[in-house]
């Protein structure tokens, strides 16, 4: 249901998804969020690529710079560091993580105009993605989690409909 949210967010602010270029940031390799999205989002003509550090990337997925992304992309889709999962694994500290990845005011006064950030929440503020930012008026956030709500709802009525 994570894509359909997600997919409904983007038809409503943008119509359609031929030709957006999406970055989805963070942690590909342990996201069910990233691998059903990259696939869904692909079919639909979006172009989609990866970023993050290294140890989170993934083959078969186009990479591309963070700093490049944030300038280029239509739609940041920021995904939340597991640190429940990579207890003790996790080559750099969340401090150093938010440095060289982390979406704040300052990178987002370089984001195309029309641009917007995602994300699947839960979220780190702080980690992944700043406070302000979170707030700020190109989040999606919000939007996204309302629209999980009638997004689920369509499921289950069809799920339990004859």
């Amino acid at each position: 249901t994570q894509s359909l949210l997600d997919l409904m967010t983007i038809r409503q602010e943008f119509g359609d998804f031929g030709g957006l270029k999406i970055c989805i940031v963070g942690d590909i390799v342990h996201s069910r969020v990233a691998h059903t999205n990259i696939e869904i989002m692909r079919r639909l003509g979006m172009e989609v690529f990866t970023s993050g550090p290294e140890e989170f990337r993934e083959e078969g997925y186009e990479f591309i710079e963070f700093s490049n992304a944030v300038e280029t992309m239509d739609i940041l889709m920021l995904l939340r560091i597991q640190h429940e999962r990579l207890a003790g694994s996790m080559q750099m500290s969340p401090a150093e993580y938010n440095k060289d990845f982390g979406l704040s005011i300052f990178r987002t006064q370089r984001m195309k105009d029309r641009a917007i950030i995602m994300h699947p929440a839960p979220f780190n503020r702080g980690v992944e993605i700043d406070d302000e930012v979170v707030e700020g008026a190109r989040s999606r956030i919000f939007k996204q989690i309302r629209n999980g709500v009638f997004a689920r709802m369509a499921v289950i009525e069809r799920a339990f409909s004859e």
